[in-house]
């Protein structure tokens, strides 16, 4: 499969990916991964390991598509929580949070 990965056209096959990790320790995982045999490795470790160039060079985006259209399983990284509700306050305990005066219930 021809894929062009920070503006260089490669040529990948899923067995030519295989080889070139196999042997390769996985990093820690912080990110967006894919799994290569019975390892996870993070996308950019996986683009540096299989272009050859400094993962600054290349997005890891680019790299995660490349390897879905492989057929690889790949993982989104980790997502931001979604906002958390405030707990339910009476009025008096934000206007004194706010202005920083003692709760008038508790004085």
């Amino acid at each position: 499969m021809r894929c062009v990965i920070a503006r260089y056209p490669f040529e990948l096959t899923k067995g030519g990916v295989l080889a070139s990790m196999a042997g390769v320790n996985p990093e820690v995982v912080t990110g967006e991964s894919v799994t290569i045999g019975r390892r996870r490795y993070p996308v950019k470790q996986v683009g540096e390991v299989i272009t050859r160039q400094d993962s600054r060079d290349f997005s890891g985006g680019e790299v995660f598509r490349a390897m879905v259209r492989l057929g690889f399983t790949c993982h989104a990284g980790p997502q931001a929580a979604p906002p958390v509700a405030p707990a339910a306050l009476n009025p008096l305990q934000v206007a004194s949070a706010l202005l920083g005066s003692p709760d008038p219930q508790n004085a």
